[in-house]
């Protein structure tokens, strides 16, 4: 049991080189899945008052911390399945039905903790391209239609945070961070 664990650890550790789009705050390098995980992870901790409804904070916490994993294997693409096969079946049996249970329930959208993860996820790389003055967006050409198409479900588990999205967007489509559609 141990072994598998530490194996699991070991395997995981890969994470740390998958290398996202959004940059660190402050210009940075690109940040990688395990420092956005991270990140969300406090993130959820810290506005788990401005869910829509009440959370398990804990199994949103797990939530944050796993929902990437896969993507040592997969890359930033929706081929998970094999991907979440492997490297869950590292660990013990009950902690990979743990572990998958709570990747698919994250991948459904259909609990409050689903659905308050969700938002984490949009609103983390939001705050961090708005900190580097919409740089990412800018980059990328990204449109008004693209990125509210991304973040129109933040409002599923939080109202709130959708609020501060919306103004974090309007504000960057005035200053031409983002194209409008």
């Amino acid at each position: 049991r141990l072994k598998q664990q530490l194996d699991f650890i070991l395997e995981i550790d890969k994470e740390k080189n998958i290398l996202r789009q959004t940059h660190l705050s402050g210009h940075g390098r690109r940040e990688n899945d395990a420092e956005h995980a991270w990140h969300m992870a406090i993130m959820a901790y810290l506005l788990k008052d401005y869910a829509n409804e009440p959370v398990d904070i804990a199994k949103v916490m797990i939530m944050c911390l796993i929902h990437d994993i896969v993507e040592i294997d997969a890359g930033d693409t929706y081929a998970y399945d094999a991907a979440k096969e492997r490297i869950f079946s590292l660990l013990p049996e009950d902690q990979k039905k743990e572990l998958t249970s709570f990747f698919d329930e994250f991948e459904n959208y259909q609990t409050p903790e689903s659905k308050f993860a969700h938002s984490l996820d949009n609103l983390q790389p939001l705050l961090l391209n708005n900190s580097n003055g919409g740089g990412d967006w800018r980059e990328h050409q990204v449109t008004s239609e693209q990125v509210y198409g991304r973040q129109r479900k933040t409002q599923l588990g939080s109202e709130t945070l959708y609020k501060v999205t919306d103004q974090i967007l309007k504000e960057n489509m005035e200053k031409g961070n983002i194209k409008e559609s």
